[in-house]
């Protein structure tokens, strides 16, 4: 299983979903995609895209000032 990983540390929002977006064009179904980032709504975007996208978001933790999450295509 192929993961891909997202540093969208420093980008503020609407950026870390944008980019999630145009990776997901390339992404496999099957696939996994590891996003971190320190956007304050973060969470709240990632698990919004998730559900419009219909894509698993696996786990979602904090690490320091930013959150890191898995997930699946």
């Amino acid at each position: 299983m192929t993961t891909q990983l997202l540093d969208a540390r420093g980008l503020k929002c609407p950026q870390p979903t944008l980019k999630i977006t145009v990776l997901a064009t390339r992404i496999k179904p099957g696939e996994q995609l590891e996003v971190v980032a320190n956007c304050p709504t973060f969470e709240k975007d990632v698990r919004d895209w998730c559900n419009r996208a219909k894509k698993t978001l696996l786990w979602l933790k904090v690490e320091g000032d930013a959150k890191r999450c898995l997930i699946q295509f």
